[in-house]
């Protein structure tokens, strides 16, 4: 995304539209919800993300206290890195006009400084953060609404019949190799810098990602009750979770259901599967004998020579990957999308474990936003590629998402390697 006043100013304003889109129908009951580590409250996700564009855009200042909010108590409301998640519940948030007042006033407030301010490069950079963190925040609000059965806020994606047929194993001869975001113009988040080199050993890497037929053979063999398919992490996690097929699925008369928003439909056999978590994905490897990739060899796979994406570097078009429509798609679908060496769908319909624990890269220094990467190192696992329900604008081939291994209520499956 070009980091001019102008681009920044439309894509802040249709980052809000989708973000209301899919909250359009939320009031009554819906507007907090039950309490799920999972979800936050859709009333106080609304407020925090005017919160935040506000306090960095209007409010930040590099050195002594921000300025005041136009909101009384927001930071006491709204500031996530300071309000425990367990407790949004409770807070006395504003009714859903006052919020939607408030998102209103704050956004009009930032497009007027950006056509003021438009060489302001601290403003350019924080009105960037903004739009990717309200992007963000809409795909976890679409999260939230396949978790509590709501319906769908979007017409699924209708993608072409495919030319052919995306199958096997790519063989990728490895070698030395840039990992992470070269430095370029434009907004790179801190976890992504910067590329630096790391040797890749050659490796056979999937065409496409995991689809569900092949996720239910290892569901009829048994595999989520078969001890030697599991970690020791993994199976914990199975035990106390109780779970004996992936989250939606149900089998009535030998067929695979599954539920999508608030509809049970037939499981579509030839998309991805999704809503597995790593533990999940990790399973289904060893009883396929096959491996996660790590993010060194799914970033080499997508683009050895460091484009912004597999195809390219010119943007995701509709012809090219499944993002920002309403469901996941074939997984043959998007040929023109297919990187140099033929893997399909790197980018969009799934987001795709990795093996990789999430961490720093070399040299890494934390940008001002300080509670985005630093508090996960460690703990949580990476994922590549962006899903259906990801901005175009948001994606990229070096760009890291990060979840806890336990978590399937994200719009992830993965793809496999040969084992080395």
């Amino acid at each position: 995304m070009s980091a001019d006043a102008s681009t920044l100013g439309s894509a802040l304003a249709a980052s809000r539209e989708r973000s209301t889109r899919i909250t359009r129908d939320i009031d009554g009951e819906r507007l907090l919800g039950p309490k799920l580590a999972i979800v936050n409250p859709p009333l106080w996700e609304l407020g925090h993300m005017a919160w935040f564009q506000e306090f960095w855009c209007l409010r930040h200042r590099e050195e002594g206290a921000p300025r005041d909010s136009i909101l009384k108590d927001a930071d006491r409301l709204y500031d996530s890195a300071r309000v425990a998640h367990s407790t949004r519940w409770d807070l006395p948030l504003p009714t859903l006009q006052a919020t939607r007042d408030y998102q209103s006033e704050v956004l009009g407030l930032v497009l007027r400084r950006l056509q003021k301010e438009p060489e302001n490069p601290q403003l350019l950079y924080f009105a960037a953060l903004a739009v990717f963190h309200e992007d963000m925040h809409g795909e976890a609000f679409h999260y939230t609404r396949q978790t509590l059965g709501y319906q769908d806020p979007f017409e699924p994606a209708k993608a072409a019949e495919p030319v052919s047929a995306a199958q096997g194993d790519v063989a990728i001869d490895g070698g030395r190799f840039m990992l992470g975001a070269p430095p370029i113009d434009g907004f790179v988040f801190d976890n992504e810098k910067w590329a630096h080199e790391v040797t890749v050993a050659p490796f056979r890497i999937a065409r496409t990602a995991v689809t569900n037929a092949e996720f239910a053979s290892f569901v009829d063999a048994g595999g989520y009750g078969r001890r030697e398919f599991w970690s020791d992490e993994g199976w914990a996690w199975r035990t106390a979770a109780g779970a004996d097929t992936p989250r939606y699925w149900k089998k009535e008369d030998d067929s695979w259901l599954t539920r999508r928003f608030d509809r049970t439909l037939p499981l579509p056999l030839s998309r991805p599967v999704i809503h597995v978590n790593w533990h999940e994905a990790q399973a289904y490897c060893r009883y396929a004998n096959r491996r996660l990739p790590t993010e060194a060899e799914w970033e080499y796979a997508a683009s050895p020579d460091k484009k912004l994406f597999p195809w390219g570097s010119s943007l995701p078009t509709d012809t090219r990957a499944n993002l920002e429509t309403g469901a996941t798609v074939p997984v043959h679908a998007f040929a023109e999308g297919d990187s140099p060496d033929g893997c399909r769908q790197l980018i969009g319909n799934v987001w795709e474990w990795t093996a990789s624990t999430f961490g720093p890269y070399p040299d890494f220094v934390i940008d001002p936003y300080r509670e985005y990467s630093q508090p996960w190192f460690g703990t949580h696992r990476v994922l590549r590629g962006g899903s259906f329900a990801t901005p175009r604008r948001l994606i990229r081939n070096t760009w890291r998402n990060f979840y806890t291994p336990d978590r399937g209520d994200i719009f992830a499956g993965f793809r496999t390697c040969a084992p080395p």
